[in-house]
């Protein structure tokens, strides 16, 4: 679990230099977020969280998940507390207590957080951050956040696939099929399609990508590459009988000498695992879209 950092002096250099599309923002004009002691306030973002300042030692959370902020109100010692009840107007109901600010892949939003009694019975537990409250962040033209990745595999979802694979392989009643390959600046889209032709249903234990090599001697060790996609469209685990999904790679290479390999493996104690090589000259032949 991520602790929230309380000072923008561990904001990245590429935050530091990140130029935003939108007019400066001033604190009365902010949006507002109701907060209630003993009571945990979600933000809920639509791409990952990667970094949020809380403005006061009044407010204290963390990330729970990657696009999940959890605020709530500091909770206070006892020598705090009885400091706090003797202070005439600390923590009235309609006071601001601080700022947050939640930084994403492509947006920076910030609220002003007004305390509210827990006397009132409509006391917020999550937001959603909404496009109206999000500044726009140009960050390096290369990088694609997650939703605008999600916007690319959506496009390929919708393309005829009734044309012939590139490449397919078939066991145990099982295909696997490498419908086509796109690439858009430095991403490499595999769009496959997975198939059962039998009646028992299919549990995806994992889908693992590899770089090995094509021709194994005996006389040497096989070195192989574990690959870790940085973006699917679906993390579905379960299909019956058709299941179809886009995985997203930042550019890589590798030699005529080796194949990309994919191996679907079933929950234990199934036998059902399938292999499937990619040349790289399937890569090479790339579309774009």
């Amino acid at each position: 679990m991520k602790v929230i950092v309380f000072t923008l002096l561990l904001l990245t250099a590429q935050f530091i230099t990140a130029q935003t599309a939108a007019k400066e923002q001033i604190i009365s004009e902010l949006p507002e977020l109701e907060i209630t002691e003993g009571i945990n306030l979600h933000i809920i973002s639509p791409e990952p969280i990667l970094y949020v300042d809380l403005s006061t030692q009044k407010l204290t959370g963390d990330l729970p998940a990657g696009n999940i902020a959890r605020v709530k109100i500091t909770d206070f010692s006892d020598k705090d507390l009885k400091e706090k009840e003797r202070a005439p107007g600390v923590f009235l109901s309609g006071d601001q207590i601080g700022v947050i600010t939640v930084v994403g892949q492509s947006f920076i939003a910030q609220y002003k957080a007004i305390y509210r009694d827990r006397d009132n019975l409509n006391t917020i537990t999550n937001i959603h951050i909404q496009p109206e409250e999000m500044q726009p962040i140009e960050f390096d033209k290369t990088a694609f956040s997650n939703l605008e990745l999600r916007k690319f595999a959506m496009n390929i979802i919708q393309k005829n696939t009734e044309k012939k694979p590139i490449r397919e392989e078939r066991s145990l009643g099982l295909s696997v099929q490498l419908n086509n390959v796109y690439v858009i600046s430095d991403y490499i889209f595999l769009d496959m399609t997975f198939k059962n032709k039998s009646n028992l249903s299919y549990d995806i234990e994992a889908l693992k990508f590899s770089v090995e090599d094509k021709k194994i001697h005996k006389s040497t060790n096989n070195q192989s590459i574990e690959m870790a996609s940085i973006f699917q469209l679906n993390s579905q685990k379960h299909f019956r009988k058709n299941f179809r999904n886009i995985y997203v790679f930042k550019k890589f290479t590798y030699p005529n000498s080796k194949v990309m390999m994919i191996r679907l493996i079933e929950e234990q104690l199934s036998g059902r695992t399938i292999e499937m090589k990619i040349n790289y000259s399937d890569i090479l032949k790339a579309d774009t879209f």
